[in-house]
Parts: C-alpha cells; sequence; structure tokens
C-alpha cells in the first residue's frame, strides 16, 4: 500500500516535466458557422421528431492551448454553438383541442399543414480538446493538426418559430382536406423550459495553421459536436440528439 502512495506525487512530477516552459501555451479565438441538425432517437421517433433538415447559425470560442509536448497539447474552449433543425413543406403538428370535434370517437394525434418550421437552440459548450499538430516539413511554417475530446453544454435559449399559412390536413399525404382554407402557423414560442439544461457530448476538429509570427498563427478548421443528452425532458415531442458541423477560421498567439 506503500508504494501507492507515490504514485500521485510520481504523476506531479511527470507532468510537471512535460508541461515544462520549454513548451508553449497559447491562447486564440476562432469564428464561423455552425450547421446543426436534430437526430430523432432510434427508439423513439414520431411525426413530430423526424424529417429535420440542417439550419445555418453561428459558431465562436476562446480557447488556450497548454502544450504537454511539441506535437501534443490539451485545449480547454468555451463556446457559443447554434443548433437545432429545420422543415419545410408538409408536415405533422400535435391536434388541436378546438379540433377534436371533427372526429368521432379519439381523434388522431397528429393533423398535417404545409408551413416552416425552425428549431433555434442555443449553447454554451465547455469542450476539453486532446490536440496533435504536426509540421508539414522541417521549418514549415504551415501545420496541419486534429484534436477531438468530451464536452459538457448549456441551454441558453430554446425557440421553435414556425410561419406561413395552410390549408390542414388529415393524413401526411396532403389528400383528406380537414380545414381547405388556409389556417396562419406564425408562432415563435420559447420552448427552453421543455428542454433539458445540461447536455454532454463528443467534439472532435481538423485543420491547418500558419505561423504569421514566432509565437502567433492563423488557422483554417473544420469539424463536428455531438450532444448524447436526448434533449427533450417528455415524450411527447419524442426524443432528438443535437449536433452541429463546423467550418471557423482563427488567429492564436503566445502566452509564455
Amino acid at each position: 500500500m506503500k508504494s501507492f502512495q507515490f504514485l500521485p506525487i510520481l504523476f506531479i512530477c511527470l507532468f510537471g516535466y512535460f508541461v515544462s516552459p520549454a513548451q508553449l501555451t497559447t491562447m486564440g479565438i476562432r469564428g464561423g458557422v455552425s450547421i446543426p441538425n436534430l437526430t430523432a432517437g432510434a427508439s423513439q421517433q414520431n411525426p413530430l421528431n423526424t424529417g429535420f433538415s440542417s439550419r445555418f447559425g453561428g459558431d465562436a470560442a476562446v480557447f488556450v492551448d497548454f502544450g504537454i509536448t511539441p506535437v501534443f497539447s490539451i485545449r480547454p474552449m468555451l463556446q457559443y454553438s447554434a443548433q437545432g433543425g429545420k422543415k419545410n413543406g408538409l408536415q405533422a403538428f400535435p391536434t388541436p383541442q378546438e379540433y377534436a370535434g371533427f372526429f368521432p370517437g379519439t381523434p388522431p394525434l397528429y393533423l398535417y399543414a404545409n408551413f416552416k418550421n425552425e428549431s433555434k437552440l442555443n449553447y454554451l459548450l465547455l469542450p476539453v480538446l486532446a490536440n496533435f499538430g504536426w509540421s508539414l516539413s522541417d521549418g514549415s511554417s504551415l501545420k496541419f493538426y486534429v484534436n477531438a475530446g468530451p464536452f459538457a453544454g448549456i441551454l441558453i435559449t430554446g425557440k421553435q418559430v414556425t410561419s406561413g399559412s395552410s390549408p390542414i390536413y388529415a393524413d401526411d399525404k396532403g389528400m383528406m382536406p380537414l380545414i381547405p382554407t388556409n389556417q396562419p402557423f406564425d408562432k415563435d414560442n420559447d420552448i427552453k423550459d421543455q428542454l433539458h439544461k445540461f447536455n454532454a457530448g463528443a467534439e472532435a476538429n481538423i485543420g491547418f495553421s500558419y505561423k504569421t509570427g514566432s509565437t502567433n498563427r492563423i488557422f483554417i478548421e473544420g469539424g463536428f459536436n455531438y450532444g448524447f443528452v436526448n434533449i427533450q425532458k417528455g415524450t411527447a415531442n419524442g426524443k432528438n440528439h443535437a449536433g452541429a458541423g463546423t467550418l471557423a477560421l482563427g488567429y492564436s498567439w503566445g502566452l509564455n
């Protein structure tokens, strides 16, 4: 048992050796576009949580890169990420109570109409990434890098925005009009209370950086993030996972 007492000391000594002043610590910023989508959970699919396509949003982050070895560093990051998805065209919506009288017996769970529907979710992510980078040749200013790691996420805002007008149909083919005149679908609903505030998942990026000074670099990178937590609290609207592809430009500078 006494030998195990030396393990924390040995770990601290090794960590202090690798994270030496000789290894560069940098700080950076990046900004770009987020291309999110909502993925339906396999066991909780219904007409409400399927059929989403990607929307466009913003992505921005600040990070610190702690050099461990010449090719390996740890990169904690604070990241704003637009998430969500959209549907355009004929789609389902829950049958309103005022339409229940149109049906003898139990009304259907869903009715259908042609309208635009966009889920706008904004998250603050806290990734911690293992970063590996290699110069393309000896003395080259161009470096290739990849990074990956887990993240924790906090939901900042959640809205469902619908627009347009349409007849209301009883079937998903639009062949059985229930209300043949156009009905408005212009709504901006805050759905944050229906969603889990916390998310967790994984992020990965790949990119190229170019040295512009002794320690300064500009870079371009593409990547993705994906949450492992079902975003909905209940099951009435099915279950979805949030995630996004990203494309960003950035700049970093040395701190030591």
